[in-house]
C-alpha cells in the first residue's frame, strides 16, 4: 500500500508522462494507442513502475519493447517536464497492463455461458 506522498508523486508522474507519450509516442511506435493506467512509486520515490494499456495492436509486448529501447529519450523528455515539480527524476520501468483484455475475454466467456 502506498502512502499519500507516493500517491501524489505517482499522479504527477502519470500526468506528465502521458503528455510525453502524446508528443514522443508517434515517433516510437506506429498505429498504436498507448495510455497510462497506473503508476506505482517505490517507497523512496526513486523508481516508478508505469502500467500501460496498448490498443489497436495485436503485438502489445513489442510496443513495450520499442518503448524500452527508447527509454533514455523518453526519460529525458519526461525529466525536462517534471524537474520543476520534483527533486529527483525517478527511474522508469514499463509494465504491460492487460486488465482490459482480460475483462473482455471474461465477458465473452460469460456471454457464451448465458443462453
Amino acid at each position: 500500500m502506498q502512502n499519500k506522498r507516493q500517491q501524489q508523486v505517482g499522479e504527477l508522474v502519470k500526468r506528465h508522462f502521458s503528455v510525453v507519450l502524446q508528443h514522443e509516442g508517434s515517433y516510437i511506435y506506429k498505429d498504436a494507442l498507448v495510455s497510462i493506467t497506473h503508476v506505482h512509486m517505490s517507497s523512496d520515490l526513486r523508481y516508478a513502475k508505469i502500467y500501460l494499456s496498448v490498443y489497436n495492436r495485436e503485438d502489445k509486448a513489442n510496443v513495450i519493447l520499442e518503448m524500452e529501447s527508447e527509454k533514455s529519450r523518453l526519460k529525458s523528455a519526461f525529466g525536462s517536464r517534471i524537474k520543476k515539480h520534483i527533486r529527483r527524476v525517478p527511474d522508469i520501468d514499463f509494465v504491460l497492463d492487460d486488465t482490459l483484455d482480460e475483462m473482455y475475454r471474461l465477458n465473452n466467456l460469460f456471454d457464451e455461458i448465458q443462453p
